[in-house]
């Protein structure tokens, strides 16, 4: 997960309250303050990076106490880099200076166990299985009914925005991956329980569907959703026998547990693990040439 870059005061203090306990999980946050002309803070700059592509599930903060003066006064920053580490918007841990080694045993010590791992985590939540996000082709994404600021990119993305449908509460989402994989659950985050997804229907490596296909084409699995299936971490098992060698997954949303106008969907995770082989987007990308 990227580094994130504070923006404002109120965006720091939201990003501590939106890792708390009101969400589905609660997430351990790591702030790094730091400053340009601080040389060691120059120095531990890509472990930091490193170590938040490591400790997927953990919430990586910087903020530069020469832009956000005040959010370092208020944080009790004297002394540059500083590492300050949050649970429920509470300081549990800090540590001064630039030792890397130190920094992730702090890490390991508060991070929780991993199925706290937030959303959009590629930690794993099944054993022997992760979010397998880096392994979808983004540019190919596809998604029908769905709003143009609202679109499905959104959904695929660990921040406020969401996908929302357009016309109707219906939305067909084509997802294709880089590589074959082996898909074990799926995990909807809802913007709101009224919006969220009822009816899902999954269609494993069909290329494409349109609305008034979705009725006669069989598909993979249906997966009738209620509010209990949205509480925890919100795994959605799917019938594992059936997702083996998933290189594109189609979902067609037919409609929301509030019965509300559209659809919205915060965030959509796939949990499964890659197969060895071909890079698909490649030769998707030669087949469409052809």
């Amino acid at each position: 997960m990227p580094v994130k870059a504070i923006t404002s005061q109120a965006d720091y203090q939201s990003i501590l309250s939106a890792a708390g306990p009101t969400k589905l999980v609660m997430q351990l946050v790591v702030v790094d303050f730091t400053a340009a002309w601080c040389g060691p803070c120059q120095v531990i700059k890509p472990i930091f990076e490193k170590l938040s592509n490591t400790y997927r599930h953990v919430v990586f903060v910087k903020v530069d106490v020469d832009e956000f003066q005040e959010v370092a006064a208020v944080a009790g920053v004297t002394a540059m880099p500083t590492f300050q580490l949050f649970k429920a918007s509470k300081k549990i841990a800090e540590m001064k200076g630039a030792n890397a080694a130190n920094l992730e045993a702090l890490i390991k010590q508060h991070q929780g166990p991993v199925e706290e791992g937030g959303a959009g985590s590629a930690a794993p939540l099944v054993a022997g299985h992760s979010d397998v996000s880096e392994q979808i082709t983004l540019n190919q994404v596809d998604c029908l009914n769905q709003q143009t600021a609202n679109h499905v990119r959104n959904a695929l993305k660990s921040d406020d925005t969401y996908l929302e449908s357009d016309v109707d509460e219906q939305l067909i989402i084509s997802v294709p991956f880089n590589q074959a994989i082996k898909l074990h659950s799926l995990r909807i985050i809802p913007k709101d329980i009224a919006h969220a997804p009822k009816t899902v229907k999954l269609y494993v490596n069909k290329l494409h569907l349109g609305f008034d296909e979705a009725d006669s084409v069989e598909e993979t699995q249906t997966i009738t959703l209620t509010e209990k299936d949205y509480e925890g971490n919100g795994l959605i098992s799917l019938r594992f026998v059936k997702f083996q060698n998933v290189t594109n997954v189609i979902l067609f949303v037919e409609d929301n547990l509030g019965d509300e106008e559209t659809t919205q969907i915060k965030q959509l995770i796939f949990i499964g693990s890659s197969l060895d082989g071909t890079d698909m987007s490649a030769l998707k990308k030669v087949e469409h040439e052809h």
